[in-house]
């Protein structure tokens, strides 16, 4: 399953790759709003924000995105790696 993680910190991205590839997901992550982010998400099986830490701007586009592309997405407050597992957790349990 492929995610892509919004927000974060910049000195966690190996870290939240490493989470992912344990519960079996490839995670693409975005800490920060590049040129034309929207043609970037491109089509994950989610999308989790970590809204604590990322601008609204780039929430507003990925939410857009999201829509366009009927493509579920996970909010969550905190940027921690424990938050970031529970959130992977509670996806497998949804989607099984």
């Amino acid at each position: 399953m492929s995610i892509v993680l919004v927000g974060g910190h910049e000195r966690m991205r190996d870290e939240y790759k490493t989470i992912g590839d344990r519960h079996g997901h490839k995670i693409k992550v975005f800490t920060q709003m590049h040129s034309k982010f929207d043609k970037c998400v491109g089509a994950p099986d989610a999308i989790v924000l970590f809204t604590s830490t990322v601008s609204h701007k780039i929430v507003i586009t990925a939410v857009k995105e999201a829509k366009k592309k009927k493509i579920p997405v996970i909010r969550c407050h905190t940027s921690s790696g424990n938050s970031l597992e529970e959130t992977l957790r509670q996806l497998k349990m949804s989607i099984y």
